[in-house]
């Protein structure tokens, strides 16, 4: 049972577990603590998006949708390890689960089976107990689990534990703590634990500096009005889904179609771009700015 960290406190105790922390719009004031408690926090709860892109997941995390308002989590961690804050507060993450659940994390020892869930008589609201944290992944059991985006899981949790002074038995998946949840869906969290509890007893390592992002350079307006077929195509789409400028009905795909054109203009409408600076081709100074990654 422990006070909910500041903003501060929580960006600093992340970091000195060599966490590769982004701050995302005004996640410090951005919460639901007008809806009920946070606190006493108990421990942290490990949740996955069921969407894909980092982009588009933090968002949704951020704002939430029209059944439950955002935020929904505290961090978003990416598959690359990036961990990205959208709320200091409380957030819309746990619902309600299972009191004998929570008091086994209080009490650190072996889960018992949860029988309760968001809505059923004698739930308990999870919201004001545990910080929790949504992986992108689809949760279909296929998306892979990136060894990154482990580490930075076990890394997330011990940090907050190591603060507090509590074992790995503080961290719990969302299934674990209501009987209508499957997530995280793709890895044990009893694996988990054990990587956790094995970092409690070692020193944090010393925080990582940023990794440069590398990007695709830029191939030329002509190279796409070849209509190539490559992998810089496919990369090119994914980061026109991931920003919401998305045309397809399926792919995308490393062939270059028109619906890779549709897509693109939407990009350069989205940058402002107007008659024919949004005609679709890619040009240097969009391309810069959508950041396709290298492949």
């Amino acid at each position: 049972m422990a006070t909910p960290f500041t903003s501060d406190r929580l960006v600093s105790v992340l970091r000195a577990e060599g966490v590769r922390v982004v701050e995302h719009g005004s996640w410090r004031t951005h919460n639901r603590n007008h809806k009920g408690s946070f606190g006493p926090i108990n421990g942290v709860m490990i949740h996955h998006t069921v969407s894909s892109g980092t982009d588009s997941s933090v968002q949704l995390c951020y704002d939430g949708y029209a059944g439950l308002p955002g935020p929904l989590c505290h961090g978003v961690i990416a598959k690359d390890g990036t961990v990205h804050l959208v709320s200091a507060g409380r957030a819309n993450h746990a619902g309600g689960g299972d009191a004998s659940v929570l008091a086994a994390v209080v009490d650190e020892r072996a889960l018992p089976a949860p029988r309760k869930h968001e809505g059923s008589s004698g739930a308990v609201d999870g919201n004001s107990h545990f910080y929790g944290f949504e992986c992108v992944n689809l949760g279909d059991g296929r998306d892979p689990w990136p060894s990154a985006q482990l580490d930075a899981i076990e890394r997330v949790s011990a940090a907050i534990c190591r603060a507090y002074g509590w074992s790995s038995a503080s961290v719990i998946g969302h299934k674990e703590w209501s009987d209508w949840k499957s997530d995280p869906r793709g890895f044990s969290m009893a694996d988990m634990r054990a990587r956790i509890a094995r970092r409690l007893g070692a020193k944090p390592d010393k925080p990582k500096p940023p990794a440069a992002p590398k990007y695709e350079p830029f191939p030329g307006t002509g190279w796409f009005k070849k209509a190539p077929r490559s992998a810089v195509v496919t990369a090119m789409g994914r980061r026109l889904v991931a920003v919401g400028c998305s045309a397809y009905r399926e792919g995308p795909g490393p062939q270059w179609t028109e619906t890779d054109r549709q897509s693109y203009a939407r990009w350069q409408r989205h940058l402002g771009y107007s008659g024919d600076d949004a005609d679709g081709w890619p040009g240097a100074a969009s391309w810069a700015a959508l950041k396709v990654p290298k492949v």
